[in-house]
């Protein structure tokens, strides 16, 4: 079997092993894409292997806070670890929302090991239309 190395890869590996793992100090980071979908703005975040249980989405004022904890899986004696690359931990990710966001009414679903934000847009930052009232003649000013 052919191998490609990296040798980028490799040293993201190797500063992830000596740095360790987050700790509720020291968090790792978490990947995340973020997008508007009509009249919600959705934020996507990468948590394979974490339970759903594990996971903590807070809300205070116009900051978003999402950690999650990654726990190593129990094994029987008689297994013998040969490579472990994946990491485990904390991970933390903290956005600052808009003010035209919605934050009472955010819904989380988590599939597949993504966790999807919904955040619909506030009716007060939807475009609308202004009339106009037409007056119904002149007007003479006296004096």
């Amino acid at each position: 079997m052919l191998m490609r190395t990296d040798p980028f890869r490799e040293l993201d590996r190797l500063a992830q092993q000596l740095m360790g793992p987050g700790t509720w100090s020291r968090p790792s980071a978490m990947p995340m894409d973020a997008y508007r979908e009509g009249d919600e703005y959705v934020v996507a975040f990468d948590l394979p292997g974490v339970t759903a249980d594990a996971i903590d989405i807070d809300v205070e004022r116009n900051m978003l806070t999402v950690n999650a904890e990654r726990r190593p899986v129990t094994k029987a004696d008689d297994v013998e670890m040969e490579l472990s690359e994946r990491p485990l931990g904390v991970f933390s990710r903290q956005i600052v929302l808009a003010d035209t966001l919605d934050t009472e009414h955010i819904k989380a679903d988590y599939d597949a090991g993504v966790l999807t934000l919904r955040i619909p847009i506030a009716e007060r930052a939807k475009p609308r239309k202004i009339s106009i009232d037409v007056g119904s003649g002149r007007k003479e000013i006296s004096g």
